[in-house]
């Protein structure tokens, strides 16, 4: 396997493949690598250079106890970019993805990223408050917690059978196959990086983050997504990126990346030639 040890001493696996200019993926809670499975295919047959790794605490990286937030997140994207000696990458995040690429992108090193791209991120802030009205009570996210901690093996069963996919909605063409891969994926990381997580991408404020930013980004949302309410993310992210666009998907769920490549897919290629 492919890894790096960052300087706190956890190994951060990664997948590397193809040549060509590099594409990195960041994957969402509580996935892995393999989340970008479709993407990773599709760019590196477009002849792109294709790298994507699991968080700290998540997949097949170490199951850290601590460092389990955006900062060091971050820093660890740090590490592996400068060992794999990246340039002008596109950086593409999903859900916590999204927000672990804000907040790189805003610190990267000159000549490190030529765009990024958001897609159903957590940005610029999940959890309600004063400031953030339209946020979502912080009693989700304390659920999210409790249920992980009572029963993580069916709470991982229930987010992608759910709301994750749109898979709850009259009509949907549900697929066992993508649950279980959900479920693969969630189990295989660390109980306590994931209950960590939470706090991470929910508590997180990347409003100076956006502002920072000055690559092009691509926004990519569903209007029906259950996991990020589009109203209290996306349509907020663009009003603080300097060179942002926005493109709203009617009727996409959370994961549909997954659910929709087909069309996700010919939009990103579309985005990083451009």
């Amino acid at each position: 396997m492919a890894t790096i040890t960052t300087k706190d001493g956890t190994v951060i696996f990664y997948k590397d493949w193809g040549a060509g200019q590099p594409i990195v993926f960041h994957h969402g809670w509580p996935l892995s690598a393999d989340d970008w499975d479709a993407q990773m295919m599709f760019f590196l047959n477009n002849g792109y250079r294709v790298i994507a790794h699991d968080r700290r605490g998540h997949g097949r990286s170490t199951q850290t106890a601590t460092g389990n937030e955006m900062d060091t997140y971050a820093a660890d994207v740090i590490e592996l970019t400068d060992a794999l000696d990246l340039k002008d990458a596109v950086h593409i995040g999903h859900s916590t993805g999204g927000g672990e690429v804000a907040h790189y992108v805003a610190r990267a090193k000159k000549g490190r990223v030529a765009k990024a791209v958001l897609i159903g991120a957590v940005p610029p802030i999940m959890v309600r408050s004063e400031k953030n009205p339209g946020g979502l009570p912080l009693e989700v996210f304390d659920g999210f917690r409790s249920a992980l901690v009572a029963n993580r093996a069916q709470f991982y069963i229930d987010v992608p059978a759910g709301p994750f996919y749109g898979f709850n909605r009259p009509g949907a063409k549900v697929s066992q196959g993508v649950i279980n891969n959900w479920w693969r994926q969630g189990m295989i990381g660390g109980a306590k990086a994931h209950y960590d997580c939470i706090k991470a991408f929910s508590e997180t404020d990347f409003t100076e983050d956006l502002k920072a930013i000055d690559v092009p980004v691509l926004v990519m949302h569903g209007d029906d997504d259950q996991i990020v309410p589009i109203a209290d993310s996306a349509e907020l992210s663009i009003k603080l990126l300097k060179h942002g666009t926005l493109k709203v998907y009617p009727g996409f769920p959370h994961g549909m990346c997954t659910t929709h490549a087909d069309v996700i897919n010919p939009d990103l290629l579309a985005f990083v030639r451009s």
